[in-house]
């Protein structure tokens, strides 16, 4: 009997071969000629499962951004396991954000690459959106969860505290990707920026 292909899996092939080729060639030196040969396939193959680039583009964008986001998921899950503290919770999810090892570099560099192009794709626009509310959400819902319960002062604004932390973590994370992940203790960088918040 015939195996059946699982074409999820392609796909992540497909998009992985992609955000490797953007990481390390950039996004005008890729194209479906060079994704084969890095996945190992026909383009035939790629054309098969996508129409053209930007469907690549889209689908690669979404599978980096939905890593990181089960990524954090399951610093949070483990955080209240543990019964950390607000702050130390979200101080553990927002390393995650950082490219302090190899995969992290990667989809830093995928994130940063396509970004640009969703300034004049819409497609790519609504992904970067959407994963920008997510995290802004997440990180909105830490503080508000601690002015309930006396970590954060009452009169805290959560969107602006959540924007601002966000905001450095992006420009760390373009520190560590410049200057690399031993150059400093990124953390070190971060505690301070949520402790000014998680005053209680």
């Amino acid at each position: 009997m015939p195996r059946v292909a699982d074409h999820d899996q392609r796909r992540a092939l497909l998009a992985r071969a992609f955000q490797r080729l953007l990481a390390t060639r950039g996004f005008a030196d890729v194209s479906f000629a060079r994704v084969a040969a890095e996945a190992g396939v026909s383009v035939g193959l790629i054309q098969h499962y996508f129409t053209d680039k930007d469907a690549l583009l889209r689908f690669a964008y979404e599978d980096a951004v939905n890593r990181m986001s089960d990524r954090v998921r399951v610093r949070v899950r483990n955080g209240e396991a543990a019964g950390l503290p607000f702050a130390d919770r979200l101080l553990d999810t927002l390393v995650e954000l950082l490219p302090l090892d190899a995969e992290r570099d990667v989809e830093y560099r995928v994130r940063q690459g396509l970004q640009a192009q969703a300034l004049h794709h819409p497609g790519l626009a609504d992904v970067a959106r959407r994963a920008g509310g997510d995290l802004l959400g997440y990180v909105r819902a830490v503080v508000e969860r601690g002015k309930e319960s006396g970590d954060v002062a009452p009169g805290v604004d959560a969107v602006l505290a959540a924007r601002a932390i966000l905001a450095t973590v992006q420009g760390l994370a373009d520190q560590v990707a410049l200057s690399g992940p031993d150059a400093f203790p990124a953390r070190d960088v971060l505690r301070p920026v949520v402790a000014a918040v998680f005053t209680g």
